[in-house]
């Protein structure tokens, strides 16, 4: 919207502020400045507005609005008065506003730094968290024109309004004054109001996915007349999954005489539905999209789920239309999952929801599944119902223009009957977000990740999102750091799910391996320790074992606390005609439940071959207890968890003669195609993802790489439980205020927006202001001048080229080493320029000689899109060819800095390999705590590399330095709320 030429010519409309935003119960609405278009806007929103609001907000009865009243709240100049407005369907709900002041409360101009601010929102649109959205934004469009401080005159009858205020989180003070309540707020974001704001982030965007995943009825639009189609097929799908909703048909074409259809309502429009509708599916043509949205808006639908193709996944004109696809459901306060979608499902008992083109309903079950992929989905759904395995709920997004992998993760951080949560994605919209998103819920409950498009160097099609220039490594690095199971493929998502999501962590990694088969046994000993375990000698039960063997001996290994997890192995054994026996896998699962049915405190998986029956039974419940708590259990402590007692349908333990599973392992039969179901259809099966049921897979590394997973996860829960810290003592040696005035400086230098390297000498001084102290380097443009070099810094000394295409490249015969006087010095120098070319070329500098130690190099930079990041490795051509370099978010812990010196795969070398002296590491974990405070402080430090970094047995020196400032990119996770505009 473009300001009339009646505004101020001089400040433009900004429409920055513009901001889309999830409301406390769920539904989205605009934020936007107020212009003087919006007159007619403005009357209708205040007289709807009550008496006694009103009255709050002008301390006395105001009926209407004058005309003057009107053109003072529309007209800004977007500096010293500035009004928002909170919108959904085009309307007003809210509106906030502020007008600069001086010291006696006087309107004015900058430097004054204090505005008084009122707010005002509609009684129906009260209780749903819009006040404080206002707030966050107008706060930050306050900060952004020089205002540090609100200052509110409050009714004390006026308990919402103070209850804002006093629950923003910001440093604030009150006062009685003239009969009313006088609040002062700073607006400097605190710890507080960050806590606050990403509190409230979290509960609306789990809430408006909530509302997605269990909505009260649902209307598919685009239902055909006859079988077959997506709407016709979305339609069956969903009654033959029991949802306990309402449902109804929707096709414009339906002849007028068509009651129902399938058993359901059906309708032309969705305005000839008497009731509310929640949730519409929309298996319409692209270009009857918006028409079906724009009927779903003025019937107060709540959310959209879009299987509809054509958008951005052809290219630019779809990308548009998938933009406004967008914009218009969020002008009507609606989510989006899609376009491109293959649907959405939830199986909790209450809801029994399969609005997806998925023929069958997953079993019940504790695993959420978000994917980006419909042809990923599909192969998620079929390999986890092969193993018995069943979902809590899943959604597959297409082209994710709204919902997205981070809305899922906000939603299952919360969702009681989520236990593990599995995400396939091709591209990560903001990576900053879904970092911390994924630390929070890793820290209550698994995640588990594949990312496609690794190696594209591509968006895939259809993903609108931010460009990440950092390499798949970092990014696979960075999950870790933040708690996330990272796998290569969907087949080890599932392996590692159902193990997360059915078995107790493992309390360290001590495996013991029991089974029939000596070489099974020896496999997957080998996988152990290949997978950084440290596996037990495997126990031979012999081929002789009988099930009851097996009981016995797994009973054994979980009382034993030497160990931490079990593999059980097995082949089918000979009966007593001599031939294999394959068909008694009932068996064998049933005494393999009953050795853990005490409640084992530690995981067991199975590996088999070729027994009938096994997994099948396996994933069979052989226990009435509820899911255990997702704790860890400390290295320490050996002994057995307590399970809780069960909230859960009851179940019979597993008998120990054949018989069949105790809960069906393939779906229930459904009705057929144009049958509605049975709307009293009792609970749908639960699956391979809760306790006593045991995850069985066909090969031991699969086995063995789920429980790798499960080990190194449960270690990053005891850790995370216990957070790293930044020491205090670098505050008495960093000059936060003088560094801060060399890089306006520098930068004040630099007009170009891409910034500037700094020279040598530059780049030392910043650098020692954050006491990382740079060896200096002489210019020796001619052996003379080398020779007054070392003269002015002592023997012995290092003779090096400079030049782009030769640094750091010792390889190439660049570098000389321990120069003991100045014959040596000419003679060098002489080489170098013989071999390499004349001195303009290599740009030659002499350096004073360090002591001997390990080469290393320490990196920061800052991605647009992931934050700053800090790196480590070993110096030279064999880490770099290797990518032996790890990485951590700014700002880093202790804990961080001692991990990344820790996780490279040369790190012995830093600790005494084969007999060298161990190096001074404290001194290298303190560096990279110094570098990630100056690029935390300071962000238009946008690249530092420190290279070599030399780390003796005591002490480091750093021996070249490269840093290049330039304008910081904009951080959107420190503003205020708001949804992803692609």
């Amino acid at each position: 919207m473009e300001p009339t030429p009646e505004q101020s010519p001089h400040h433009a409309y900004p429409d920055h502020w513009e901001a889309d935003v999830v409301l406390r119960d769920g539904g989205t609405a605009r934020i936007r400045p107020i212009t003087t278009d919006d007159a007619e806007r403005l009357v209708s929103f205040y007289e709807q507005v009550s008496d006694e609001s009103k009255y709050y907000r002008f301390f006395a009865p105001y009926p209407r609005l004058s005309d003057r009243d009107v053109h003072r709240f529309t007209h800004h100049d977007y500096v010293d008065r500035v009004g928002l407005a909170v919108t959904i369907g085009g309307e007003f709900i809210g509106t906030v506003r502020y007008d600069r002041i001086n010291d006696q409360g006087r309107p004015a101009s900058a430097p004054a730094d204090e505005a008084e601010v009122a707010f005002l929102v509609q009684d129906a649109h009260q209780g749903r968290g819009v006040a404080s959205a206002l707030l966050e934004h107008i706060a930050a469009v306050a900060r952004e024109r020089g205002i540090r401080r609100f200052a509110a005159e409050v009714l004390p009858a006026n308990n919402k309004m103070i209850k804002v205020f006093r629950d923003g989180g910001y440093t604030q003070r009150r006062s009685f004054e003239d009969g009313s309540v006088h609040l002062t707020l700073d607006l400097e974001p605190t710890e507080k109001s960050l806590a606050v704001q990403r509190g409230r982030e979290q509960r609306a965007e789990a809430r408006s996915v909530q509302r997605l995943l269990a909505p009260g009825s649902v209307a598919v639009i685009g239902t055909g007349r006859t079988p077959g189609g997506v709407g016709r097929t979305v339609l069956r799908n969903l009654l033959a999954s029991g949802y306990t909703g309402r449902t109804y048909a929707v096709n414009r074409a339906f002849d007028e005489g068509l009651a129902t259809l399938d058993g359901v309502p059906a309708h032309r429009s969705l305005g000839e539905i008497d009731e509310q509708v929640d949730l519409a599916v929309i298996a319409v043509p692209a270009h009857r999209v918006p028409e079906a949205v724009a009927d779903c808006g003025e019937h107060g639908v709540q959310g959209l789920v879009v299987l509809s193709a054509g958008y951005a996944e052809r290219g630019a004109e779809g990308r548009e239309l998938q933009r406004e696809l967008v914009r218009q459901a969020r002008s009507y306060g609606m989510r989006i999952i899609g376009p491109n979608a293959f649907g959405i499902i939830n199986t909790a008992e209450s809801v029994r929801l399969n609005a997806s083109l998925a023929p069958e309903s997953p079993a019940r079950g504790r695993i959420g599944l978000f994917t980006q992929s419909g042809a990923i989905g599909i192969a998620l759904l079929s390999g986890l119902h092969r193993r018995g395995a069943g979902l809590s709920s899943f959604i597959s997004a297409g082209n994710r223009a709204d919902v997205s992998g981070n809305d899922f993760l906000q939603y299952s951080f919360e969702d009681p009957d989520t236990d593990v949560a599995l995400l396939y994605l091709e591209s990560l919209g903001n990576p900053r977000k879904f970092n911390r998103l994924a630390r929070r819920t890793a820290a209550v409950k698994p995640v588990v990740v594949v990312k496609g498009a690794r190696h594209s160097g591509s968006t895939p099609p259809g993903h609108a999102v931010p460009v990440s220039r950092i390499p798949d490594a970092t990014v696979s690095a960075l999950m870790r750091q933040a708690g996330v199971i990272r796998v290569d493929t969907v087949t080890e998502m599932v392996d590692a799910g159902l193990l997360l999501a059915g078995q107790p962590l493992p309390a360290g990694p001590r495996v013991a391996i029991l089974g029939n088969s000596e070489s099974l046994g020896l496999l997957t000993y080998d996988a152990c320790l290949a997978e950084g375990l440290r596996p037990r000698p495997p126990i031979d039960l012999t081929t002789a074992a009988s099930p009851q063997d097996f009981r016995d001996a797994l009973a054994e290994a979980l009382a034993d606390g030497t160990c931490d997890a079990v593999i059980v192995t097995a082949i089918p054994w000979v009966g007593e005609n001599g031939e294999a026996e394959t068909g008694d896998g009932q068996v064998l699962a049933a005494a393999l439940h009953k050795a853990v049915a005490g409640g084992s405190a530690k995981p067991v998986a199975v590996v088999h071959v070729e027994i009938g029956g096994l997994a099948e039974a396996l994933a069979a419940a052989s226990s009435t207890a509820a899911p255990r708590p997702r704790t860890v259990t400390p290295a320490a402590d050996r002994t057995q968890a307590a399970t809780t007692p069960s909230t859960g349908p009851a179940r019979s333990t597993a008998p120990a003669t054949p018989a069949a599973p105790e809960a069906p392992t393939t779906p229930p039969v459904r009705p057929g195609p144009g049958s509605p179901a049975d709307p009293k259809a009792g609970p749908a099966p639960e699956a391979a993802t809760g306790p006593g049921r045991i995850p069985a897979y066909p090969a031991a590394e699969r086995a063995v790489r789920a429980l790798a997973e499960a080990v190194k996860y449960a270690q990053w829960r005891r850790q995370a439980a216990v957070p790293g810290k930044i020491p205090e003592f670098l505050d008495d040696t960093i000059d936060e205020p003088g560094a801060a005035a060399l890089i306006e400086a520098q930068l004040a230098t630099a007009p170009d927006p891409r910034g500037r390297p700094l020279t040598h000498d530059e780049a030392r001084e910043l650098l020692g202001r954050y006491g990382i102290a740079v060896r200096p380097t002489l210019p020796a443009p001619d052996p003379g001048a080398a020779v007054a070099a070392a003269g002015r810094l002592g023997y012995p000394v290092a003779l090096k080229t400079t030049a782009p295409h030769l640094r750091h490249r010792a390889d190439l015969g660049g570098v000389r080493l321990d120069i003991a006087d100045e014959e040596a010095l000419r003679r060098a120098y002489g080489e170098l320029t013989d071999l390499l070319g004349k001195p303009a070329e290599l740009l030659p500098v002499v350096q004073a000689m360090a002591p001997r130690g390990v080469d290393t190099v320490v990196r920061a930079s800052i991605d647009a899109a992931a934050g700053a990041v800090l790196s480590f490795g070993l110096a030279g051509a064999p880490s770099e060819l290797l990518g032996d370099t790890a990485h951590r978010l700014v700002p880093a812990t202790d804990r961080d800095a001692a991990e990344l010196i820790r996780s490279i795969r040369a790190a012995p070398v830093l600790f005494g390999w084969r007999g060298s002296a161990p190096v001074d590491t404290a001194a290298l974990e303190e560096l990279l705590l110094r570098l990630s405070r100056l690029v935390d402080d300071h962000p238009e430090v946008v690249s530092v590399a420190l290279e070599p970094v030399v780390v003796a047995p005591h002490g480091l020196t750093v021996l070249g330095a490269s840093v290049r400032l330039a304008p910081p990119p904009a951080r959107s996770d420190l503003g205020p709320r708001r949804l992803p505009n692609y």
